[in-house]
């Protein structure tokens, strides 16, 4: 009893128990130092937090991490072999290979991709005219625009008139010709500002090409770069590089209007296709990108932000995707509050300048048009003001995540739906 009173008042005096102990008074005996010592190592309790409480700082979740991968691949695996054994090989990429060896005039999207460069080099000749003042400011307006409107018609005009585009071609090659007129749109906007500053020559074909493939639609004349190529880095990202079952059987309950049942296949596609949304984000904004970036040494890799953090729909809009939200802002949204727009109206144009790509990108390749995509971003606005307004901190995250994880499968579903009442006339069994 005296030992515990003595050495809690010893603590409490910040007291060594190893100095001045030596004559320290008890009713029946002295207390020797060796006794002191034993106390000392006796002792096994100290102020502290739990790990997992955020006041104790420890943020080293690694094993938590690996723990959540080792748990996505098994899970993910048992389903692939479900899938597998259930449904056999739905594709045969040995068959699709040996097609476009045998006959490469059969995949129109490449040859798309490959006319491409045609815009390219219009807009490279049109600025290098405007450089030397062959032509004048107004004509080269004029020449921009009507090559950046060719861009978006043609090759959707190809996709909805030839038969042998397929949706996953007709949408790869429309995202390449969006993003290349972004870029370009980008391109011409800053060679007008420059030579409002100065005059300038119009930069080389190399270093056109530099920003059409730099992972960024915003031109420079000088972009930022990065020392040298660091092989290492480049071969990780490279290295880094089941869900029509669920799909089909999807389709039933809404030909009966089935709500319950609708729910019920609606949550059970949400989590697959939510799953293969994360993984694209990892491969294209991570990867995909980084490896870009490394092999063109281009120093700004800040590709993405904190969105999975966002505690409301405007800040998960403008992190998640930071190379078009950079385009956005710089080209489209500031220039109309110059004009004297105001802010809702300017945040109402952009989402509504992304509802149309979002909507061009999935209803052209479908060569059908029901406006789920354009419905879908245009309700992100309501959501926006009800989320902001009324929710806060975990409450707005998860109200985030779940837009997220509820509402892309919603509008794929129905996608799925209409295609396959146009296309074989009645619902999968």
């Amino acid at each position: 009893m005296y030992r515990r009173v003595l050495t809690s008042m010893a603590i409490r005096n910040n007291c060594s128990f190893f100095s001045n102990v030596h004559h320290v008074t008890c009713p029946s005996r002295y207390f020797c130092l060796s006794d002191i010592r034993l106390l000392y190592f006796l002792s096994c309790h100290k102020r502290q937090e739990s790990l997992l409480s955020s006041s104790s700082g420890f943020n080293n979740y690694r094993g938590l991490l690996n723990w959540c991968v080792v748990m996505l691949v098994l899970s993910n695996a048992r389903l692939f072999l479900e899938n597998l054994l259930k449904y056999g090989v739905l594709v045969d990429p040995i068959q699709v290979i040996s097609l476009f060896v045998n006959d490469p005039y059969r995949w129109p999207a490449a040859c798309l991709v490959i006319a491409s460069n045609v815009f390219i080099m219009v807009a490279l000749y049109t600025e290098r005219q405007l450089s030397k003042g062959s032509f004048s400011e107004l004509v080269g307006f004029l020449l921009h625009c009507i090559n950046m409107a060719i861009m978006l018609t043609f090759p959707a005009a190809v996709v909805l008139l030839v038969p042998s585009v397929t949706p996953v071609g007709g949408t790869f090659v429309l995202g390449v010709y969006t993003i290349l007129f972004l870029k370009l749109y980008s391109y011409k906007d800053v060679n007008s500002w420059c030579r409002e500053l100065s005059s300038i020559k119009a930069k080389k074909l190399a270093h056109m090409y530099y920003f059409v493939f730099a992972p960024t639609l915003c031109y420079e004349l000088n972009f930022p770069r990065s020392p040298s190529i660091r092989m290492s880095f480049l071969l990780r990202r490279l290295f880094e590089m089941w869900m029509i079952p669920v799909i089909q059987s999807s389709m039933k309950p809404l030909e009966d209007m089935d709500l319950s049942r609708m729910t019920e296949r609606l949550l059970r596609l949400a989590v697959p296709n939510h799953l293969l949304w994360l993984m694209f984000f990892y491969w294209f904004f991570h990867s995909s990108m980084n490896f870009t970036a490394e092999l063109l040494r281009f120093g700004d890799r800040q590709f993405y932000n904190d969105w999975w953090n966002s505690e409301t729909v405007t800040y998960f809009w403008q992190n998640w995707n930071i190379p078009v939200h950079k385009w956005c802002l710089r080209h489209f949204y500031k220039p109309l509050l110059r004009r004297g727009v105001s802010k809702m109206i300017s945040q109402s144009a952009v989402f509504f300048l992304s509802a149309f790509f979002h909507e061009y990108l999935v209803s052209v390749p479908l060569r059908m048009f029901r406006l789920w995509a354009f419905t879908g971003m245009m309700v992100q606005l309501p959501l926006a003001w009800i989320v902001g307004r009324f929710l806060r901190g975990n409450y707005g995250n998860a109200a985030v995540w779940i837009s997220i994880i509820i509402g892309q499968p919603f509008t794929v579903l129905m996608y799925v739906h209409d295609y396959y009442v146009l296309n074989h006339g009645q619902e999968p069994n």
